[in-house]
């Protein structure tokens, strides 16, 4: 599986079979990459979202539905956790997120995947152990992808992701 970091807007990544909107439980849209993607998919995505899941979804579960307006084959939702310190089971449900999205992109037999930094933004998971979390997982998965696209829109959130990359890749060649 290759994992390619990426300065620049998720939704640009027009060369990935599904993204990862960073939602929120009600699945309604939001701030952040949740109401932009809200926004260039239509409102046929939030009419969508009402109708499979009328009381929202959990944090560390997904949801799929089509990408609308988008040039995308799915958009998977998936709810992060909210930062309370990490002794509240924040980095397993981290992980969760990460691992349903590549479980489901593995059932339906998608070849990439692109991802933003889940829970690093309003919901506010500090950006060094999200990082972590996420390429651990990634790389840990059975999921037989070619390609994993993280995309980062702030230099932060590059600079964390390319440093745990390096990091995590050494390790796992050793």
């Amino acid at each position: 599986m290759n994992i390619e970091i990426r300065r620049g807007s998720l939704l640009d990544q027009h060369d990935v079979d599904v993204i990862v909107n960073a939602a929120n439980r009600s699945m309604r849209g939001g701030g952040g990459i949740d109401g932009a993607i809200h926004r260039a998919a239509g409102p046929g995505l939030l009419a969508e979202l009402i109708e499979k899941c009328p009381q929202g979804c959990p944090a560390g579960e997904v949801v799929v539905t089509g990408a609308h307006n988008l040039l995308f084959r799915y958009i998977f939702h998936t709810p992060g956790p909210i930062w309370r310190g990490g002794n509240d089971g924040e980095p397993e449900v981290l992980a969760s997120c990460y691992r349903r999205c590549l479980e489901e992109a593995a059932k339906l037999k998608l070849a990439s995947i692109g991802f933003c930094s889940i829970s690093t933004g309003v919901f506010g998971y500090p950006v060094q152990a999200a990082a972590q979390i996420a390429l651990r997982t990634v790389l840990d998965s059975a999921a037989p992808l070619d390609r994993v696209v993280f995309a980062m829109f702030g230099s932060d959130e590059y600079g964390e992701f390319i440093r745990w990359h390096r990091r995590i890749t050494a390790q796992h060649q050793v």
